[in-house]
């Protein structure tokens, strides 16, 4: 899909504040998530990857949902408690000002989303998958009602991502310097009323910037102004992930898979697990916590071909060349131009989730040689510490 400047919003999809600012720039846009979405911009998807691990890219994340959580009645903690009860993660123990990595999960232990949780003060923030925010904001209503007052924040969001990052946005907001890993504040950033977080889906070091929808545009134009800076899109967002071992919502996590099948048990808390002072108390506690214990049939792993033929999505993965049943599928894969070799993610049975083992990997009618990989495939980014160390351990948002 491609689109002019003056072409008519497509009723099927919705737009975000800054796609006048993405077809003046030249994007080529795609449907995504009931979004137009830029995909790229002239320079490619290569060229934006390799941008923003040297210097940085901007983002449009928009299309994501954010939602506010306010107690009814009492302190903040009324909002935590009530969020564990849909949340394997310690929301009581996260500090003012910080944020960490979550999950929904359903009774039978799948994942209903995941998604970041930040603790505002006087309430708490989610940003949630934007093909999943209409159902997560159903169902905290349905679930939280009675202690919690649920809204939906009409905010844009961008993600400034890259070694650079905190060199540019300094520069209109001195106070992002003293930020560390998963840290959030709010900030004036040219006149508008910004909630910055120190955090993104990249590996890199980076901040995502919640704004007004109306003052979206002139940010985005103000950081693009840095030659440091190039616009980005979904293309490059995906590999950039893919590198940093992170996972996309209905490609790699779904319903269907629990946290301990997905490597994401570094998310769920001492507090909450057996034994904890907040023990289970979430869907599909009974599951979870038996996985945990006693560990789990599949497992997510990397994955890196033995030649240059990417290994895509969908592709079944074998034990040897005459074995008849996959023992694993690929959930995620392509080309990482950072490591300059195809890389990818995906399931397989737990006996064959040692990092070194070879398996094969069907291609186009044709067995490839891939190696089972520790995760991520890229030197992770996190400004983890800055002047004062990092006690609030569970809030790192680790390759998941």
């Amino acid at each position: 899909m491609s689109l002019r400047l003056d072409s008519p919003p497509d009723p099927q999809f919705q737009r975000t504040p800054l796609h006048s600012l993405h077809a003046e720039l030249g994007a080529r846009f795609v449907p995504f998530a009931g979004y137009e979405m830029p995909i790229n911009f002239p320079g490619g998807i290569i060229k934006e990857h390799l941008h923003t691990r040297a210097a940085a890219g901007l983002f449009d994340v928009s299309h994501m949902g954010q939602l506010a959580v306010y107690p009814r009645a009492g302190e903040i903690e009324v909002g935590a408690r009530a969020l564990e009860r849909l949340l394997p993660v310690d929301v009581v123990g996260l500090a003012q000002g910080r944020q960490r990595y979550a999950l929904f999960t359903n009774s039978a232990g799948g994942i209903l989303d995941d998604l970041m949780v930040a603790n505002r003060g006087d309430h708490l923030v989610l940003v949630v998958n934007a093909a999943c925010k209409d159902a997560d904001e159903t169902y905290l209503r349905a679930s939280i009602s009675e202690e919690c007052v649920v809204k939906q924040l009409d905010r844009a969001l961008l993600a400034l991502q890259g070694p650079l990052a905190q060199t540019v946005l300094a520069r209109l907001s001195p106070a992002v310097a003293a930020m560390r890993f998963m840290d959030v504040r709010a900030l004036a950033i040219l006149g508008a009323e910004c909630v910055v977080s120190r955090s993104g889906y990249t590996g890199e070091d980076g901040f995502e910037i919640s704004i007004p929808s109306a003052q979206a545009q002139t940010l985005a134009r103000k950081l693009l102004e840095d030659p440091n800076v190039a616009p980005v899109g979904l293309g490059a967002r995906d590999s950039l992930r893919l590198e940093a071992g992170l996972c996309l919502y209905g490609t790699d996590l779904d319903v269907g898979t629990t946290p301990v099948e997905a490597g994401l048990e570094w998310a769920i808390p001492k507090v909450r697990r057996k034994g904890g002072a907040r023990e289970g108390g979430f869907p599909g506690a009974d599951a979870i916590l038996a996985q945990l214990a006693s560990g789990s049939a599949r497992r997510r792993v990397g994955l890196r071909a033995r030649e240059r033929t990417p290994v895509r999505g969908g592709s079944a993965l074998y034990a040897d060349a005459g074995a008849q049943a996959p023992l694993g599928r690929v959930t995620s894969g392509g080309f990482g131009p950072s490591v300059n070799a195809p890389v990818a993610m995906g399931y397989v049975a737990s006996e064959a989730s040692r990092p070194g083992l070879i398996l094969l990997a069907e291609v186009r009618g044709k067995r490839i040689p891939v190696g089972v990989s520790e995760l991520p495939f890229v030197k992770l980014s996190y400004k983890r510490r800055l002047n004062r160390p990092t006690s609030d351990a569970q809030s790192e948002q680790r390759p998941c």
